[in-house]
C-alpha cells in the first residue's frame, strides 16, 4: 500500500512538473532592451554617426557619418544637408523626401550611435586651463566651461572674458562677456558656446 502511494505521488509530480519544465525550456528568450533613444532636440554635429531606419523598409536602413559639411547620403533620396538640424528636424526632412517621390507616409527613425567630440578651449586665469568637452547631447554655457576648467583664479577679471569664434564662412569673431553680470543676475541668460570656441579669462589690472 505504501509503495502504491509512493508510485502515485511520483506519477502526479511528473505530470504536474513535466509540462511546466517543458514550457520553461520552450519559452522564448527575453528580448534585449532597446538602446536609449536620442534626444529629439539634440543638434546634429559633423562626424556624428547616425542610424536612419524606415519602418518596414529594411533595405533603406543606413548607418552614416555626417561629413564636415553636415551632409549624409541615403538610398533613393541622395545627399542631404543636415546643418544645424536637430534629430527631430532631420527625421522630418527625411520623411518628407521619401514621401515626395518614393514611399507612402513613411515612418522614419533617426538615432545617434556615436557622438562627435565637441570641445572648447578655456585659457588664462582659470585653475585648469585647456580643452573642456561638451556633455553628451547637451549644450554648454560660458560658466559651464569655466567650471569645467576648475573655476576662476583669485586674480581673474570676470568682467572682461573674451570669447573667440570661427564662423561658418571662415571669419573670426570676438566678444567680450561680463561673467559677473551673469553671476549676479544682471543678465538673464548665460552665454551659449559652440564647438571650437576659445575662452580667455584675463587677470585683473591693479
Amino acid at each position: 500500500m505504501a509503495r502504491a502511494s509512493l508510485f502515485l505521488g511520483i506519477l502526479c509530480f511528473a505530470l504536474i512538473a513535466g509540462p511546466c519544465a517543458a514550457g520553461a525550456a520552450d519559452a522564448p528568450p527575453a528580448a534585449a532592451a532597446p538602446a536609449p533613444a536620442s534626444l529629439p532636440d539634440y543638434v546634429l554635429q559633423p562626424s556624428d554617426l547616425i542610424r536612419v531606419q524606415v519602418f518596414q523598409e529594411d533595405g533603406l536602413q543606413r548607418e552614416v557619418r555626417l561629413s564636415q559639411e553636415s551632409k549624409v547620403t541615403l538610398p533613393l533620396i541622395g545627399t542631404i544637408n543636415l546643418t544645424g538640424m536637430t534629430v527631430r528636424q532631420a527625421t522630418e526632412l527625411i520623411e518628407t523626401l521619401y514621401d515626395r517621390d518614393y514611399l507612402v507616409r513613411p515612418q522614419v527613425s533617426v538615432s545617434v550611435l556615436e557622438y562627435a567630440v565637441r570641445t572648447v578651449n578655456v585659457l588664462g586665469a582659470v585653475n585648469k586651463a585647456g580643452p573642456v568637452a561638451f556633455p553628451t547631447e547637451q549644450s554648454m554655457s560660458l560658466l559651464d566651461a569655466i567650471g569645467g576648467a576648475g573655476g576662476f583664479t583669485r586674480l581673474a577679471d570676470r568682467s572682461r572674458i573674451k570669447v573667440t569664434r570661427q564662423t561658418a564662412d571662415g571669419k573670426t569673431e570676438a566678444q567680450i562677456i561680463d561673467a559677473d553680470a551673469i553671476i549676479q543676475g544682471r543678465k538673464k541668460e548665460d552665454w551659449p558656446l559652440q564647438k571650437g570656441d576659445v575662452i580667455y579669462v584675463p587677470e585683473r589690472i591693479f
